[in-house]
C-alpha cells in the first residue's frame, strides 16, 4: 500500500511539473523547433505550426491547435470502451498542437437515443460558444441485421436518426466540427436468423451493408444546409468505416486501436500530396498539417474528388456477340463417345461453384454496391440464359445457337434454390469443401427433372471453385492446404464420374488472383479496399514484398498445379461417355488497364472484386475457346483488353476437345509408392563431378567438393525417437537417420543430407551412425538443447574436427547445419527473460561468430525454426500423444486457441525467425571468401502434412506426437537439400511433405554450385534481400544468461518502476521546455511521422 501511494504521489508530481512547464510555454507564446536532444526522444511528433494571428471565425480556416475538446455521441455500451480508447488516442494527436485539449466523458450508463445524446451535449456546451469543438458521431453498424431483407429500410432509419441529431447540433452549437464515423467492428448481434444459414456469405453481406450505409450518410454530409447558414459549423463523413477485428494478442489489439485513431486523424486534416496513410506492424505512420495545408478539412476547403464513374471508363464494348460459326449441325446419330461430341449434341448445361458462377453483382449499377449481394444468375458466364447471344454472352447462349432446345441454364436473379436457377447450383461464399454437397444436389435434380433424359442427354457441367479458399487460406492453412482443396474437388468429380452418364465436365483452373490487388494499390480509383478486406483478407491485406504475399503466390500456384495434376492422373477417362477437361484460360490473368495505365474498373462490380457483365462476356468466350482447343495446347493467359475472337468447330474438326481426341499423353504425376520398410529417395542427378581443382571461394563449391559434414542442434537433429515404435523407445536417439547428419545405409533406403551428398562424394566424413552416442561423427546435437548451448556445441565441433586425423581442417570444404529454437519456444512462458528473442539473437550471433572466426572453408546452413503452432493439430489416441506431448512443449500446447498466451508465443515464434534472418543477411559474415552462411527457410511457413482423408498425418511424427519420425526426418532432408539448390530470394519458404522419392533437385550445368547469397545474383545486379528484411545494427552486446535467470529480489520491481516514472517525468519536462524554446525559431514542417 505504501508503495502504491508513493507511485501515485510521484505521478501527481510529474503531472504538476509537466503542466507547469507547459503552461509557462503557452504563456510566453513561443513556437520553435524541438531541440536536438528532445527530437532524439520524440522524432515522431508533428512540428507545431505558427499560430493564427487571430482566432478563426470561419470553420474553413481552423487549425488543429484551435480544437479545445473532442466529444463522442452514439456509441452504445457494448462499444464504449473501444471507442473511448480510440478517441483518447485521437486526442493525443490533437494535443501535439493544443496540449489543453480535453475528451468529453460518456457518463450515462442508460441507453439513450442519438437525439437525446445530441440534446444533452448541446446543453452542456451552451457556455462554450467561443471554443472550437470536434464532435464524433459514432454510427454502430453491428447493431443492424446485415442480411435482413429489410436492410434498405433499416439503413434509412439509421440515416433519419443521424439527420435528426445533426439538426439539433446545428441549431444549438457554434464553432463545431461534426464527423460521422461508421463503426463496423466485431461486436456481432445474434438477432439475425439469416446468420444461422451456413449458405449465407456473411462477409459479402457485411461489406455491402457497410458500403450502403456509408454512401447514404455521405449524401447526408453533403447536404448544403449544414454548410451554408453559418461559417462556424460543418459536417463531414469519415471516408471509410472504422473496422476493428477481434484479437487475442494484446499487441495486435493495440495496433488495431492505433490504426483506427490514425484513420480518424487523417480524415480530419486537409489532404496533402503524397499523404502517408500506411500502417505497418507496430509502427503507425500518420500525416501532419503543413504550411500549405494547415487547416482541418471541410467541404469548402477540401472538396472531395468526383468518384470515378466506371460507365464513363467503359469503351463501347458490346455485351452480346455474333457467332461466326457455320458448322452448326449435330451428329447424324446421338454419339456414344464423349470424344465425338459436337456443340449441337449438347442437350443440358449445369454448373457448380461460388459467387462468380452465381453471378453476384454482375448486373449491378456502377454506384450501387448493395446490388453486389444480388445473384444475377441469368447473366452468369458459364450457365446464364437470359435473353440471347445478341445481348448477353454466356456459354449457354452460345450453345443455343447450335441447339435451341438446350436446357439447364439459369435465368433472372435469385438463390440456388429458386426454380429459375435450375442447374446453376453455385452458392456465394462456397469453398472447395462445399463441392460434394453442390454436386449431390445437382445430380438429384438432373435425375428427377422431367425436362432431362438423364441417361441419354449429353451434358456440359462446369466447375469453377477455389477463390474463397485462397481468400481465407491464411486463417486456416491446414484445412485449406493445396492438398485438401484438390482432394475436395476430387471427391466431387468422383461423384460425377460414378453417377452421371454422357457428360463432359469443364474444370476451370483457379484464376491467378494476385493481379486483382492492383485495383487496391491505386487510391485514385477509390475502390473500397476496406470492404474487400472483409471478403478476401488474405489477398488484400498483405503488403507488397511481404512474406505473407509470397505465401499467397505459393498457395495460388499450388492450387493451380494440384488441379492440373488431378486431371493428369487420367482417372476420369475410364469410360467412353464421360471425361473431365481442365480449362486453364484463367491461369495467367492480366489486370485490364485503361489507356492512361490505370486499372479499368468497368470489368468489375462496384466492390472492385467481383466481375462485371463485361468480364463475364469475355469469360464465356474464353471458356468456349478453351473447349475447342486441344488438350496440351489450350490458351492459359488472358488479357481481356486485347479482346477475343470466337473459335468455331470445322468440318474436319467438329468436336469438343478431350485428352483422347487431342492425342494427349498423360504425364506420370504419381510419385513412386514408398516402401513400407524405408523412406529412401531416388537419385537422378547427372552433374555429380567435383570442381577440377579445390575451390577457394564458398560461392564456387559443388556438392562433390564437400568433404566434411557437421550438425548442431537439439533432439530433432539427434533424431530423438525417430524410429520409436513404443513409448519406451522414445528416449533412443536414432542418429543414423537424422535428416541433416545421419549416414545409415544408403539414399535408396534412408533419406538424409549426408546420404544425398555421398552420391557426389562417397568419402564424405562426419555422418553419425546407428543409435545413441557411440558413432556421433560430427553430430554435436544434444536432446533438450536451447540456443544458449549452441556456442558450446560449436566449440566441441571445432575441437573434434581439428583432432580428427581424417580431416584436413584447413583445406577440406565443410558443410555445417544449425537448427535450434524449439526448446526455447516450448519453454518460453516459463522464463521469458532468459529465453527472450534478444538473447536468442545474441547466442546465435556468438555461435556464427565462432564458426566465422575459427573454421576455414565452410558453408553454414542456418535452418529457420519451424512454426510450432501446427503441432497443436497433431493428435493420436495413445499415451505418448495424450500425456507426453503437452509435457514436452507446454508453452505452445497448453494455451487455449484464442488465448493471449498463444498469441504471444506465436508472435515470439515469428520474431525468432525474423531476427535470425536479419543476422544471417546482415553482411556480418561477408568478409571471408571461404565462408558463407545461408538461411534455409523451408520451415518458415510450416504446413502440417495431411493424409488421404485430409487430416493431420501422424505417421510423420514419433510416439509423442511432437518429434519427427523417420518419415518426417526424410522429408526434412529433402527440403533442406532442395533449399540448398535454390537461389537466395527464391527459396521455398514452406514445407511440402509427401515422401516423393523423385522429389530431389539436382545441380545444373549452368549452376553446379551450392547457392550462397553472393552467387545467387549476377555481379551487375544488386543483391536483393528477402522482402521482410531490414539491416540490423551491429552489436557487441553480450547475452544475458545466468544472471538474468536468477529470481529478482522483491525490492527491484518497485524501485525500477519508481525510477522509470522519474525518468519519464524528466523527459516530459525536457520536452515541454524545448517546446517553449521552439516558439522562438522558424517553424519547419514534417509531413509524415510515426508512432
Amino acid at each position: 500500500m505504501a508503495g502504491s501511494a508513493l507511485l501515485a504521489a510521484l505521478f501527481i508530481s510529474c503531472t504538476l511539473l509537466t503542466g507547469a512547464v507547459e503552461a509557462d510555454a503557452r504563456q510566453n507564446g513561443h513556437y520553435a523547433e524541438i531541440s536536438q536532444e528532445a527530437e532524439s526522444y520524440m522524432p515522431i511528433l508533428c512540428s507545431p505550426l505558427p499560430p493564427p494571428s487571430s482566432p478563426s471565425s470561419s470553420v474553413d480556416t481552423v487549425t488543429p491547435a484551435e480544437i479545445t475538446a473532442v466529444h463522442t455521441l452514439g456509441a452504445p455500451l457494448s462499444l464504449r470502451t473501444e471507442t473511448s480508447r480510440v478517441v483518447s488516442r485521437l486526442a493525443e494527436l490533437v494535443s501535439m498542437f493544443n496540449p489543453d485539449v480535453v475528451v468529453g466523458s460518456q457518463t450515462s450508463s442508460q441507453p439513450r437515443s442519438l437525439q437525446e445524446e445530441a440534446q444533452a451535449l448541446s446543453r452542456s456546451l451552451s457556455h462554450r460558444e467561443t471554443d472550437w469543438k470536434l464532435v464524433l458521431i459514432i454510427i454502430p453498424a453491428d447493431l443492424t441485421c446485415i442480411c435482413s431483407p429489410h436492410v434498405v429500410a433499416d439503413v434509412n432509419i439509421v440515416v433519419q436518426e443521424v439527420e435528426a441529431a445533426l439538426q439539433i447540433l446545428h441549431d444549438q452549437l457554434h464553432r463545431t466540427f461534426v464527423h460521422m464515423v461508421v463503426w463496423g467492428g466485431h461486436h456481432e448481434q445474434d438477432k439475425c436468423e439469416c446468420k444461422r444459414d451456413d449458405k449465407i456469405n456473411l462477409g459479402l453481406y457485411k461489406a455491402a451493408f457497410l458500403k450502403t450505409l456509408q454512401d447514404s450518410l455521405s449524401k447526408v454530409a453533403e447536404d448544403p444546409k449544414w454548410h451554408g447558414r453559418t461559417e462556424d459549423f460543418t459536417v463531414l463523413l469519415q471516408s471509410a468505416p472504422v473496422i476493428t477485428e477481434p484479437n487475442s494478442d494484446p499487441e495486435d489489439s493495440l495496433s488495431d486501436l492505433n490504426r483506427a485513431a490514425v484513420q480518424l486523424w487523417t480524415n480530419l486534416l486537409q489532404p496533402s500530396a503524397g499523404q502517408v496513410k500506411a500502417v505497418d506492424g507496430r509502427v503507425v505512420t500518420f500525416p501532419c498539417p503543413t504550411q500549405e495545408r494547415p487547416f482541418l478539412r471541410t467541404q469548402r476547403n477540401s472538396p472531395s474528388e468526383k468518384e470515378i464513374d466506371p460507365e464513363a471508363e467503359t469503351s463501347d464494348h458490346a455485351l452480346g456477340i455474333v457467332i461466326p460459326c457455320t458448322e452448326r449441325n449435330p451428329s447424324a446419330a446421338t454419339p456414344t463417345s464423349v470424344h465425338k461430341l459436337r456443340p449441337a449434341d449438347i442437350k443440358v448445361v449445369a454448373a457448380v461453384g461460388d459467387s462468380l458462377t452465381a453471378a453476384n453483382g454482375v448486373g449491378a449499377n456502377p454506384d450501387n454496391l448493395l446490388q453486389v449481394i444480388t445473384q444475377y444468375r441469368g447473366l452468369s458466364w458459364s450457365i446464364g440464359g437470359d435473353e440471347n447471344i445478341t445481348t448477353v454472352t454466356t456459354l449457354p447462349n452460345i450453345l443455343r445457337e447450335f441447339n435451341p432446345s438446350l436446357t439447364g441454364f439459369s435465368e433472372g436473379t435469385g438463390g440456388h434454390t429458386e426454380p429459375k436457377s435450375f442447374l446453376n447450383q453455385a452458392v456465394p461464399g462456397a469453398k472447395s469443401g462445399d463441392m460434394v454437397e453442390q454436386v449431390r444436389a445437382l445430380v438429384d435434380i438432373m435425375k428427377t427433372d422431367s425436362r432431362i433424359d438423364f441417361n441419354n442427354d449429353w451434358k456440359v457441367i462446369t466447375m469453377f471453385i477455389g477463390g474463397n479458399d485462397i481468400c481465407d487460406f491464411c486463417m486456416d492453412s491446414v484445412n485449406l492446404s493445396p492438398y485438401n482443396v484438390v482432394n475436395n474437388i476430387r471427391q466431387a468429380l468422383d461423384i460425377l464420374h460414378s453417377e452421371v452418364p454422357r457428360a463432359i465436365v469443364n474444370l476451370v483452373e483457379l484464376l491467378n488472383i494476385v493481379p486483382l490487388r492492383g485495383l487496391h494499390l491505386d487510391s485514385s480509383l477509390e475502390c473500397p479496399t476496406w470492404l474487400v478486406g472483409l471478403i478476401c483478407p488474405c489477398i488484400v491485406k498483405p503488403k507488397e514484398g511481404s512474406a505473407e504475399l509470397e505465401k499467397v503466390h505459393e498457395f495460388n500456384r499450388a492450387y493451380q498445379r494440384g488441379m492440373r495434376d488431378l486431371i493428369d492422373t487420367g482417372n476420369y477417362d475410364t469410360r467412353d461417355n464421360f471425361t473431365v477437361v481442365l480449362q486453364p484460360f484463367f491461369r495467367e490473368v492480366f489486370l485490364p488497364l485503361l489507356e492512361n495505365g490505370q486499372p479499368d474498373r468497368s470489368y468489375f462490380t462496384p466492390d472492385c472484386f467481383h466481375l462485371s457483365q463485361k468480364a463475364h462476356t469475355l469469360m464465356a468466350q474464353a471458356l468456349w475457346n478453351n473447349m475447342l482447343e486441344p488438350v496440351g495446347h489450350k490458351t492459359f493467359t488472358q488479357d481481356f483488353t486485347a479482346g477475343l475472337d470466337l473459335k468455331c468447330p470445322t468440318e474436319t474438326d467438329p468436336y469438343f476437345k478431350t485428352a483422347v481426341n487431342s492425342n494427349y499423353t498423360y504425364p506420370d504425376t504419381s510419385p513412386t509408392v514408398p516402401s513400407l520398410t524405408n523412406w529412401g529417395s531416388d537419385f537422378s542427378c547427372v552433374e555429380t563431378a567435383p570442381s577440377s581443382s579445390v575451390p577457394t571461394s564458398a560461392d564456387r563449391v559443388r556438392p562433390a567438393d564437400i568433404k566434411v559434414i557437421g550438425a548442431l542442434g537439439d533432439s530433432l537433429t539427434a533424431a530423438f525417437g525417430a524410429r520409436a515404435t513404443n513409448v519406451l523407445e522414445l528416449r533412443t536417439e536414432f542418429r543414423g537417420v537424422s535428416w541433416s547428419i545421419g549416414g545409415d545405409e544408403t539414399l535408396e533406403t534412408v533419406t538424409t543430407l549426408p546420404n544425398i551428398l555421398k552420391k557426389f562424394n562417397p568419402d564424405l566424413k562426419g555422418p553419425s551412425l546407428g543409435e545413441g552416442k557411440t558413432h556421433l561423427g560430427f553430430n554435436m546435437a544434444i536432446s533438450g538443447a536451447k540456443i544458449a548451448g549452441i556456442p558450446g556445441q560449436v566449440r566441441t565441433l571445432i575441437d573434434t574436427m581439428k583432432n580428427n586425423s581424417a580431416v584436413d581442417f584447413h583445406n577440406d570444404w565443410k558443410l555445417v547445419t544449425l537448427f535450434i529454437g524449439g526448446n526455447d519456444l516450448c519453454q518460453y512462458c516459463n522464463d521469458r527473460l532468459t529465453l527472450s528473442a534478444k538473447n536468442y539473437s545474441l547466442h546465435m550471433q556468438k555461435s556464427l561468430d565462432l564458426l566465422y572466426e575459427e573454421v576455414p572453408r565452410v558453408i553454414v546452413n542456418v535452418v529457420e525454426i519451424l512454426e510450432i503452432e501446427g503441432l497443436r493439430k497433431i493428435k493420436r489416441d495413445s499415451l505418448g500423444c495424450n500425456v507426453i506431448q503437452p509435457f514436452v512443449c507446454p508453452c505452445f500446447l497448453s494455451p487455449g486457441d484464442e488465448s493471449p498466451e498463444l498469441a504471444e508465443i506465436k508472435r515470439i515464434n515469428r520474431q525468432l525467425q525474423d531476427d535470425t534472418q536479419e543476422l544471417v543477411y546482415s553482411g556480418r559474415y561477408d568478409g571471408r571468401e571461404d565462408f558463407a552462411v545461408v538461411l534455409q527457410p523451408f520451415f518458415r511457413n510450416t504446413v502440417v502434412p495431411v493424409n488421404a482423408e485430409g487430416r493431420p498425418d501422424t505417421d510423420y511424427f514419433s510416439e509423442d506426437c511432437f518429434h519427427f519420425s523417420e518419415r518426417g526426418q526424410s522429408d526434412m532432408a529433402s527440403a533442406l537439400w532442395n533449399n540448398m539448390l535454390e537461389p537466395v530470394g527464391e527459396k521455398q519458404r514452406y514445407n511440402h511433405f509427401r515422401n516423393d522419392r523423385s522429389g530431389l533437385k539436382c545441380p545444373t550445368k549452368e549452376h553446379p554450385y551450392i547457392f550462397t547469397r553472393r552467387n545467387s545474383f549476377t555481379s551487375s545486379t544488386p543483391t536483393p534481400m528477402p522482402p521482410d528484411f531490414t539491416l540490423p545494427p551491429q552489436t557487441s552486446a553480450k547475452p544475458c544468461i545466468t544472471e538474468c535467470s536468477e529470481p529478482l529480489p522483491i525490492w527491484v520491481s518497485p524501485v525500477v518502476a519508481v525510477a522509470g516514472l522519474l525518468v519519464g517525468c524528466g523527459l516530459s519536462a525536457i520536452f515541454f521546455v524545448c517546446r517553449a524554446k521552439k516558439q522562438k525559431k522558424k517553424t519547419k514542417t514534417m509531413p509524415n511521422s510515426a508512432f
